[in-house]
């Protein structure tokens, strides 16, 4: 008999716990301040309009960090955004960051368009919880050699947090 209840408890979780979970994760989205890669395909224009609602529910600003999956910078970027404790926090607290995508594949002119020219990438933009653009900012001036400079960072962070 033990075997029996065991048997249909094992059979129970391998059927209904993924349709559980699958259940669960429907119409679910990766927050967009959480979205690890440079995504072509995404609608740079809604992701902006989503941290927009974001941003205001949280009175955060918004920061752009534009570049592609083809730029060796911006991955060292996203990893310095991740490994520096300090950084990371300040991130997480007062700004709604949005990925945007630019490549061949998609330059995301139009939206892009409404911002200073970017030099090179990666490429911030501030925006505010509305947003309105503040600030565009070159992350060559926050870097130091061959990595990103933790006390510029923070210091540009700072300065446009809200």
């Amino acid at each position: 008999m033990k075997i029996s209840a065991l048997l249909a408890i094992c059979v129970f979780a391998s059927v209904a716990l993924p349709i559980i979970v699958k259940a669960q994760s429907a119409g679910t989205q990766v927050p967009t301040e959480t979205r690890e890669k440079f995504d072509p395909k995404r609608d740079a224009a809604k992701d902006i309009q989503k941290a927009v609602i974001l941003a205001k529910k949280q009175n955060k600003r918004i920061l752009l960090d534009v570049g592609g999956e083809w730029c060796g910078w911006c991955h060292k970027l996203d990893k310095f955004f991740k490994t520096d404790l300090e950084v990371a926090k300040v991130l997480k607290e007062r700004f709604v960051v949005v990925k945007i995508n630019f490549s061949p594949e998609n330059e995301n002119k139009a939206v892009l368009s409404k911002y200073p020219a970017a030099e090179g990438y990666p490429h911030l933009y501030v925006l505010d919880k509305n947003g309105k653009f503040l600030h565009s900012q070159g992350t060559g001036e926050l870097e130091t050699g061959d990595h990103h400079d933790h006390d510029k960072f923070m210091k540009f962070l700072k300065t446009w947090s809200s």
